[in-house]
């Protein structure tokens, strides 16, 4: 009988089913949907960076999507061996001591402090500062040295401190905290104790300041110094993490009578889906995968023989096993990538929702056509007109902080800048001034892990922007001043995730091995043009020195506020 496996991936906005054969990687079906309380922005508020996700988007998403590959593909149910899931991160969620997520109880079902708190959530910025003073200055282990050496508001710690303090109802009922992917993870398994749940290297690693050096999370004597309740939650957490190879119990009788499968079906240990992206994308030494969406991950291995007693500075991790088991996973990104250009089009739509969509002039079936076909041109007809206008033109310098900075050096503090705005600009200079500042933010995250020593010979790109933007791949290449692979798979971290359930399934002994028979091919390769490479380069010194005194500005004008 041939053996298929099914990968999950969670992204921002939706989650992607695949179901995979594992003798070749073909991709026998896939599935999408769309969270419907996101889409509302539901117990959402961007204007002070409150990003959350209600559960039962992400638990009617998994069952939809995995009855539709079982159904689209034909295979019967018993050949479906393994599944694994990825996700955002760090994404935490509150569970209560029956390891049910508050949310999902009558007292907290509205209450947003007790849904998952999303990677792009930084109400905790000011958490942050305080775990960053104390690694620095408690006299101890600097728990923070092996992500980069600060911490974020996007990470674990962070937020259930900002959480906690904020909400006194949910820092009671709150017996325990999980990622995205455990919890996931956790609700097909058959494995319910809490004590026992094998929770995720990757998310623990890279998010939760976990490390084998000091014995897994940071003692309590640390964490009692931030706050009591995050030494009494250390009790409730974890000791050991597993890599996304192992299994984490068998698929439970409820979901298997659920989903049509049978509880012989292995799940894996959940991972992040930046991580399984990699995977999928043929992960290997001096490559740099870069996964990208409304932000970026990029995603290196390296050997810890190689790598050494090194902790290179101002990324977002590196740790043993969290790509692939046996070599250290090193984590970068930018906290917006595709959300630039997504705020870019919110800007410009605006007296499209306010006037036209509201005319008493056009029917409702006009202006549902309208939105459609806006919809469908906005950005092409944007890039279009980008790409066309020359370099030697004066375009604007933008900084790509509209969500805070990730790497290098986290500091979500940070916010977007733009000079050298005249009568003559017009929205495709800015357009073409955005795209050069996520550009520029990805040279800024190559040159760190040069100069710290990690070398890099490819870059591999992967996801919807990789695949639908050629305009921004080659301004990518320009400005790398390297080629730059796509990976075919639409599906790039689903794969992966498929590819970790096979070795869990049993059907192969390693991801590597995995990875070669059923990873992504590539689909294009961009090379750089000698010509735009030394122009790029110039305006690089000029985002660098905005970004320099914005940075400073920002410095000054907390200080002052301090004071």
């Amino acid at each position: 009988m041939k053996r298929y496996v099914i990968g999950l991936d969670y992204g921002s906005d939706s989650v992607r089913a695949v179901l995979i054969d594992t003798q070749n990687g073909a991709e026998l079906a896939s599935e999408v949907f769309w969270y419907p309380r996101w889409k509302k922005q539901l117990y959402c508020n961007p204007g002070i960076n409150q990003f959350r996700q209600h559960p039962l988007d992400h638990i009617e998403g998994l069952e939809f999507t995995i009855k539709s590959v079982i159904s689209q593909s034909g295979v019967n149910p018993e050949s479906i061996v393994s599944i694994c899931i990825d996700t955002t991160g760090s994404s935490p969620l509150p569970l209560n001591a029956e390891g049910t997520p508050l949310a999902l109880t009558q007292e907290f079902a509205e209450n947003p402090n007790a849904l998952m708190i999303l990677w792009k959530d930084h109400t905790s910025v000011n958490e942050a500062n305080e775990i960053n003073e104390l690694s620095r200055n408690w006299g101890g282990e600097d728990f923070t040295k092996y992500e980069g050496g600060i911490y974020s508001s996007e990470w674990f710690w962070a937020k259930i401190l900002h959480i906690t303090r904020k909400d006194k109802a949910v820092k009671t009922a709150a017996h325990t905290w999980m990622e995205h992917c455990d919890y996931m993870t956790y609700l097909l398994a058959d494995e319910k104790d809490l004590n026992k749940f094998k929770r995720s290297r990757c998310a623990a690693g890279h998010k939760a300041m976990w490390h084998e050096s000091w014995g897994g999370l940071p003692p309590k004597e640390y964490l009692a110094k931030l706050d009591p309740y995050l030494a009494d939650l250390r009790d409730n957490l974890y000791e050991e993490t597993y890599t996304s190879e192992e299994i984490a119990g068998n698929l439970n009788k409820e979901w298997a009578e659920r989903l049509g499968l049978t509880t012989n079906t292995v799940i894996a240990v959940g991972t992040f889906d930046a991580h399984s992206g990699a995977v999928g994308a043929n992960v290997d030494h001096h490559a740099l995968v870069r996964v990208m969406g409304t932000s970026t991950c990029d995603i290196m291995v390296a050997d810890e023989k190689v790598l050494g007693d090194t902790c290179v500075k101002g990324i977002c991790g590196q740790v043993d096993g969290s790509v692939i088991p046996g070599m250290v996973g090193l984590e970068a990104g930018q906290s917006a990538f595709g959300d630039v250009l997504a705020w870019f089009k919110g800007v410009l739509e605006w007296p499209v929702e306010k006037l036209v969509m509201t005319s008493k002039i056009l029917s409702d079936s006009q202006k549902e056509k309208l939105r459609q076909e806006i919809e469908a041109n906005f950005i092409r007809a944007l890039a279009v007109e980008a790409e066309q206008i020359p370099l030697e033109e004066a375009i604007p310098i933008a900084l790509d902080w509209v969500n805070g900075r990730r790497t290098p050096d986290a500091n979500q503090e940070l916010k977007s800048a733009m000079t050298g705005i005249s009568l003559g600009t017009k929205a495709p200079h800015i357009f073409k001034a955005l795209v050069n500042a996520i550009c520029f933010g990805a040279k800024m995250i190559v040159d760190r892990f040069e100069s710290e020593g990690v070398k890099i010979d490819t870059v591999i790109g992967i996801g919807g922007v990789a695949r639908k933007s050629p305009f921004i791949m080659q301004t990518l290449a320009n400005v790398l001043n390297m080629p730059i692979k796509v990976a075919e798979s639409d599906q790039a971290p689903a794969l992966g995730a498929a590819i970790y359930a096979a070795v869990a399934g049993g059907v192969y002994d390693n991801v590597i091995q995995a990875s070669k028979t059923m990873g992504s091919e590539f689909e294009a390769e961009y090379f750089p043009q000698a010509k735009e490479v030394k122009t790029y380069s110039n305006l690089m010194e000029s985002y660098k020195t905005l970004g320099e005194f914005i940075e400073n500005t920002t410095k000054l004008n907390k200080y002052e506020y301090q004071i």
